[in-house]
């Protein structure tokens, strides 16, 4: 299970989508948690088989639709992936929580680009922690 925040981080009254070409094999891999709320930073997130590792945390993910995925009991969606799949922006559509991944741990200037989307899509970026 992981944690719960008792307040949103996501402005309900703003757009909001997932990328349509992000499939699980694309995301398939090791990943470092560069930045996040509701999920512990500077961990590493593991995706293989239909499940999703985060620390010692083994969830079912599963797609749902384009860029969507069941995390255990919740639904992720991937609002941004770079086209060579190093960094990832996702989050909980109802503001439960957002990350950022990176697939080294230092994304360089795709962290502004994720920072970008989240913040399009409503998320309320002050409340991320980064991984120092």
């Amino acid at each position: 299970m992981l944690p719960e925040l008792s307040i949103p981080l996501r402005n309900p009254t703003a757009q909001i989508a997932s990328q349509v070409d992000v499939t699980a094999e694309r995301l398939a891999g090791h990943w470092q948690i560069v930045e996040a709320a509701g999920v512990p930073v500077g961990s590493e997130l593991v995706v293989s088989d239909g499940v999703m590792r985060l620390g010692e945390v083994t969830l079912p993910f599963v797609s749902t639709g384009p860029g969507r995925f069941q995390l255990g009991e919740e639904e992720i969606w991937v609002h941004w992936l770079d086209i060579n799949n190093r960094t990832a922006a996702m989050g909980e559509p109802g503001g439960a929580r957002m990350w950022i991944m990176d697939r080294t741990g230092k994304p360089g200037e795709r962290l502004k680009a994720a920072r970008e989307i989240l913040d399009w899509y409503g998320y309320d970026l002050t409340r991320m922690e980064r991984a120092r």
